[in-house]
């Protein structure tokens, strides 16, 4: 992407992104995303505090803008890599929240999903310049790790949720909490062992303990393969973390 255009669509899908709830909350309009998330929960959920986490990803929105509209990242091959994807999947997320306002249920599942691939897909074509600097990896790395990570659990959560909210799966089931809980882990640890960056496992660790303390009592099952999915996420990402390891 030409860094020009980049200096501007960066900070544009950001300030969406951010300003979509800002206006939904302060102008009332539509559903929130608990709101949202009301139809459709019985079957697996995360506790109400696990989206805090959002705080964190839009402070990470504004380093990455700023940092990539410095002059001196013109030619940083980590931002040059993440741009294009990165605008897709942070715009995403102000698209989906306008979705969820309006109760577009199956096209909030196309909206996170499509997000969570681009994050993810903004980080693998990043990888050769992994190395690059420490202030690409806190402004950059960081801040879209974190995004891909979350999305990566939210929209497994997201698909669970429709799929009860429409019948599709018999709400409370303990058998498709599992295998959403599943999922999770499995596609976390398959995209773990190709970035090797615990950015990306924090959020998701983050939010099957989140599961594990909303459905503990009610649904064990679930509950139990979440936490146990949390701990091999977090042994993963420590284990992959190792100096003799992290060699790319």
């Amino acid at each position: 992407m030409n860094p020009a255009a980049r200096r501007v669509l960066i900070p544009l899908a950001v300030a969406f992104a951010i300003g979509v709830p800002a206006a939904q909350a302060l102008l009332d309009l539509g559903l929130s995303a608990s709101e949202f998330a009301d139809d459709g929960n019985e079957t697996l959920r995360a506790a109400g505090y696990a989206f805090s986490i959002w705080s964190v990803i839009y402070a990470g929105f504004l380093a990455y803008a700023v940092w990539q509209a410095l002059p001196r990242n013109r030619d940083d091959a980590a931002v040059a890599a993440t741009a294009a994807p990165a605008i897709v999947a942070i715009a995403g997320c102000g698209v989906w929240l306008l979705a969820a306002g309006a109760n577009w249920q199956w096209a909030s599942v196309v909206i996170i999903v499509t997000s969570a691939a681009a994050a993810i897909f903004a980080l693998m074509r990043a990888l050769p310049a992994y190395e690059s600097n420490v202030r690409d990896h806190l402004f950059v790395y960081w801040p879209l790790g974190l995004l891909a990570g979350w999305l990566t659990i939210a929209s497994a959560i997201n698909i669970v949720t429709v799929l009860t909210a429409f019948r599709l799966v018999p709400p409370g089931s303990e058998v498709v909490g599992v295998v959403g809980v599943a999922v999770v882990t499995a596609v976390g640890a398959a995209v773990l062992l190709r970035l090797r960056l615990l950015a990306y496992a924090v959020p998701i660790v983050w939010g099957l303990i989140a599961v594990w303390v909303a459905e503990h009592e009610a649904k064990p099952l679930p509950a139990g393969a979440a936490l146990a999915g949390a701990a091999a996420l977090a042994i993963l990402a420590i284990w992959l973390g190792r100096p003799n390891v992290a060699k790319r």
